[in-house]
């Protein structure tokens, strides 16, 4: 047994990331039928979610698509951030950050081409865990979640065998990845519990693990 390291998601983990409707407005204001918005830049989302977009031409991109001028794009991105960053789950940030020194913090999060610069900005995110590294974002990494390179990246980041971390997530699929791959995994659902699951994981080790609850 190695030092038990803790991973943890980022929207609808870390940040509270309710919808906010921007699409559907956006959609509105320009006439667009509902839809529209995800249909013409699916794969530019995908794209910006594993590095293979950067910023400028993901702003680019929007504006030739749905017909925005410079200013409008900026606009719509700017929406597109509001959502994407929620707000701070402030309760488990304060955990997370009182268990610096006794356990290998990380953060494995599907994310965006921006997202470091941003969360980092708005909630401190480069602060919470012992390095920057111990962060890992699939735009940086061009893979994620669930596919196993994703969690062996955070593994790794960590220098630490996937059965003495925990991951966390919101997510049941990237749950069971993880499991699959030797890792501890709980599916977040609130912060008391989450908070008692990582306590057992510290001060006990590894657990066994029942199911994934479905819904």
């Amino acid at each position: 047994m190695g030092e038990a390291c803790v991973v943890l998601d980022v929207g609808g983990v870390l940040e509270i990331t309710a919808p906010t409707g921007w699409e559907a407005r956006w959609e509105k204001r320009l006439g667009l039928p509902p839809g529209t918005v995800d249909e013409r830049l699916d794969d530019v989302w995908r794209a910006g979610a594993v590095g293979r977009m950067g910023e400028q031409e993901v702003r680019e991109q929007v504006a030739a698509r749905l017909g925005l001028d410079a200013p409008q794009a900026e606009a719509f991105l700017d929406d597109l951030w509001t959502e994407y960053l929620g707000t701070a789950n402030e309760e488990l940030i304060a955990y997370v950050r009182g268990l610096r020194g006794r356990c290998g913090l990380g953060i494995l999060s599907n994310s965006f081409v921006g997202a470091r610069e941003r969360e980092a900005a708005a909630y401190g995110f480069d602060q919470l865990v012992d390095h920057v590294d111990h962060i890992v974002y699939s735009h940086e990494i061009g893979v994620g979640k669930p596919d196993p390179r994703a969690f062996r990246a955070a593994c790794d980041a960590l220098g630490a065998a996937p059965e003495d971390c925990l991951f966390i997530d919101d997510a049941a699929p990237n749950v069971e990845a993880a499991r699959a791959l030797g890792m501890q995994a709980h599916l977040f659902r609130d912060n008391a519990a989450t908070i008692a699951r990582i306590a057992a994981h510290l001060d006990a080790g590894p657990v066994p693990e029942g199911p994934v609850p479905v819904g």
